[in-house]
């Protein structure tokens, strides 16, 4: 099986119903695991750490009142995922221009990163056309399946 079938069934797999898939050939064997389920229980850990965080003291209130507008901003913007676990790289080579900046207006299909998965480097595109806000990763580190990677204002 080639890279580019993997990559495809890896696809496939990741937008269909299934949890997992195992392939055994004479050749090799190949598992594939979604981890879906476990991000829903990350979210709502995330806005029950929250709520405990407003009856604090006032030192602790004041950051906790500062970071609650940002999820309310944030509400507009269309996060672009990772597709894959990988290593995510801002540019196709280190001598290269970033694929996107900050401000930059970005059409649905560009590609907008490299992720680096098993000695491979997959473009990944945007998924929908707009102006980035915010790349939410730092170049050259590691990423998870469905971990934001950018912020994309849709009417930008």
């Amino acid at each position: 099986m080639k890279a580019k079938e993997i990559q495809e069934l890896i696809d496939f797999i990741s937008n269909s119903g299934l949890a997992e898939v195992k392939i055994e050939t004479d050749e090799f064997k190949l598992s594939i695991k979604k981890n879906a389920p476990e991000a829903q229980p990350v979210k709502v850990v995330e806005q029950a750490a929250a709520a405990p965080a407003t009856p604090a003291p006032a030192p602790a209130a004041t950051p906790a009142a500062e970071s609650a507008p940002a999820p309310a901003d944030n509400a507009n913007y269309v996060e672009i995922k990772s597709p894959m676990i990988g290593t995510f790289y801002t540019t196709p080579n280190p001598d290269s221009d970033p694929f996107v900046s900050v401000g930059d207006s970005v059409k649905q299909g560009q590609a907008v990163c490299i992720i680096e998965a098993m000695k491979l480097f997959n473009e990944i595109e945007s998924e929908v056309s707009g102006k980035i806000v915010k790349i939410l990763v730092d170049n050259a580190s590691p990423v998870e399946y469905d971990q934001p990677l950018f912020l994309v204002d849709p009417a930008g």
